[in-house]
């Protein structure tokens, strides 16, 4: 093992860090191992990491201290941070500061930076298509993370910039499922705008960064979108009914509503679905299912991400 490649892994315990430290982990005849980096390595989930031969340190995001003793000996790095831990994009900006800088210091040879678009720079802060929130941002956990991606490039190590589609696994943990409406029917209900909605299962997304890790250097300074299928709303809720042997109907929320629900990050999320509306097709060419099938060629599709998760959605 002393010759595989060390790919550290930030936010190990996370969904995205997760599935790559597992992806790593289970390809034993890989040229990689994982160490994975967390700010709490005793707790439940990184000790389940570590029951799995996974080596778990300690770093702290926050604390860019803490991140060369993590980064020591690395080869590559997974960088992501989640906002909707804190709903602070001031605070994300700082984390993946912090991390693209300890990576150049470390001399670690490729970074992958989870990133999203800078949606400032299509819908500007002056435009009233989309209200601006804060004060400073459009989407906020989008540009956030699009506004550090300047950092990678001047003051990181070479770095590919992977992009995200939305979770399916959205529908299971984030009340994102179907709902009964008065008359007992199923509704599913998102603000599409009549666009389809690019998704993938979110242990996909560490298996196909595992398949940028082994596609190399010839990645980086890339942009990588990544989906398992993009698909209507209509074509979502018809899926999605067939899977639980009940009809789905699909009720497309107007983006105004959906900001006004009340919850935290409602308005955030109701610009998101409406960029991706304004964006459309450019939106979709940035999140790629054939690319993501060279990435990792077990992608599961919705229909075979429905096959193993339909029981667990919360059929409200």
């Amino acid at each position: 093992m002393s010759d595989k490649k060390i790919i550290a892994v930030f936010g190990a315990t996370g969904a995205q860090g997760g599935g790559l430290a597992r992806a790593i982990a289970a390809d034993s005849s890989g040229g990689f191992v994982a160490r994975a980096i967390t700010r709490h390595p005793h707790s439940d989930k990184a000790e389940a990491l570590a029951a799995e031969g996974i080596q778990v340190v300690a770093g702290d995001i926050d604390d860019a201290s803490t991140l060369g003793a993590a980064l020591e000996g690395a080869y590559g790095a997974f960088c992501v941070t989640n906002f909707w831990e804190h709903f602070s994009a001031e605070r994300e900006g700082v984390q993946a500061t912090n991390m693209a800088r300890a990576t150049k210091a470390a001399g670690v040879q490729h970074v992958i930076w989870s990133t999203l678009e800078d949606t400032r720079k299509w819908i500007p802060l002056d435009d009233t298509r989309m209200p601006t929130l804060h004060g400073h941002f459009k989407c906020p956990h989008f540009d956030s993370k699009g506004a550090v991606d300047a950092v990678f490039a001047n003051e990181g190590a070479p770095t590919t910039y992977m992009m995200v589609a939305f979770y399916w696994d959205n529908l299971i943990h984030f009340g994102m499922g179907p709902r009964a409406n008065e008359q007992g029917e199923l509704v599913m209900a998102l603000p599409l705008g009549g666009a389809k909605l690019p998704g993938i299962g979110a242990e996909d997304i560490g298996r196909c960064a595992y398949g940028i890790f082994k596609e190399g250097p010839s990645t980086i300074g890339q942009r990588i979108g990544i989906a398992g299928e993009s698909l209507s709303g209509e074509d979502m809720a018809a899926k999605l009914g067939k899977a639980i042997g009940r009809p789905v109907h699909f009720f497309d929320v107007p983006f105004d509503t959906y900001r006004g629900l009340g919850f935290p990050g409602a308005e955030d999320l109701g610009n998101m679905f409406q960029f991706q509306q304004i964006l459309g097709e450019e939106f979709q060419r940035y999140r790629d299912a054939a690319r993501s099938r060279q990435l990792y060629s077990g992608l599961l599709d919705f229909d075979a991400w429905l096959a193993k998760h339909a029981a667990t959605i919360p059929i409200g």
